[in-house]
């Protein structure tokens, strides 16, 4: 697989260069998507973002995301046709509690459906605004 294929989906504000997205996307070559507002996300603008990037693959590409990311990966999943390689979700939140930041919109309850790709989940018992459940 060709590093530009693998694609890094950053949260809510981005990943800092410290971040192990932002690390792994130097190490490797992996190509971040890019969004049009990091601070304000709103569900649409960023599902057609990755609409976007993901059909200038030339082979379906591996996902690897977080926090944000990995909702925008369940929502979007229930939206395409695209084929994708599979994907990493690390530390989905829950984005129906009372406490998930204001300024996101339209990443309501995610999809409960299977997503139609491998998948490996990695989550921790005290992310702030996620858990195991």
């Amino acid at each position: 697989m060709k590093p530009e294929n693998v694609l890094i989906l950053p949260g809510w504000q981005n990943s800092g260069p410290a971040h192990w997205q932002s690390r792994w996307e130097a190490l490797h070559g992996y190509r971040r998507v890019d969004q049009h507002d990091w601070m304000a996300p709103r569900r649409g603008d960023w599902t057609a973002r990755l609409e976007e990037v993901l059909l200038g693959c030339d082979e379906p590409a591996v996902l690897v995301a977080h926090s944000l990311g990995c909702l925008l990966t369940a929502f979007w999943a229930g939206e395409t046709r695209l084929p994708v390689k599979g994907a990493l979700l690390v530390a989905p939140p829950n984005s129906t509690r009372s406490d998930f930041p204001p300024d996101i919109s339209g990443f309501g309850a995610p999809p409960r459906q299977p997503l139609p790709f491998p998948t490996v989940v990695v989550a921790s018992s005290n992310d702030p605004y996620g858990s195991l459940d």
